[in-house]
């Protein structure tokens, strides 16, 4: 995966009625660190990272790079979105097209907060890059993620067998930007 290309970074912070979509700061490492090792989280992204590792590793301002945004809510980070270029995808529909990754804290789930993040970031990504197709991809066993990407628009292009599990990618076609 690489950065968006030429995309003017960081944004303005987004703003929508719970929730600041932002640049990640150095205030933000230690639920990075909660957020890489839960393993609620990453049930179905490969299972958690070892904790001593990261604090080892992740530098004091985690993932400042475009496309990463902290969700924050009531000035605490409760999840991360994540548009890169999906230039190494295994599937050829996904290959070179936006890619829409999410997490959220266990504490954040249930709330509407996914879906209210994820609807600011792809209207920033509309707007920044118009005309784009954005892609997702999530296991099928992960009825949470495959409910939010119909929430959003995306339909089945494909599903395949990856990492031991059925695996479903989806394809959000372009928006244009409302006047």
């Amino acid at each position: 995966m690489e950065d968006l290309g030429a995309v003017t970074w960081p944004p303005e912070p987004i703003r929508t009625e719970r929730l600041v979509l932002r640049e990640a700061e150095p205030r933000d490492r230690a639920a990075f660190i909660e957020l890489l090792t839960s393993p609620e989280v990453h049930t179905y992204l490969g299972g958690p990272r070892s904790r001593d590792e990261l604090e080892r590793q992740m530098p004091e301002a985690p993932e400042q790079w475009p496309g990463s945004f902290v969700v924050q809510l009531d000035g605490s980070m409760i999840g991360q979105i994540l548009l890169r270029r999906a230039t190494g995808h295994c599937r050829p529909a996904a290959a070179g097209k936006a890619d829409l990754g999410y997490m959220f804290l266990p504490r954040a789930w249930g709330s509407g907060y996914a879906a209210e993040a994820c609807a600011a970031a792809l209207g920033w990504l509309a707007c920044a890059l118009p005309g784009e197709p954005v892609v997702l991809t999530t296991q099928t066993a992960n009825t949470r993620s495959m409910r939010l990407a119909a929430q959003l628009g995306f339909t089945e292009v494909e599903r395949f067998e990856a990492w031991d599990a059925e695996q479903w990618l989806g394809m959000r076609p372009p928006v244009t930007p409302s006047a």
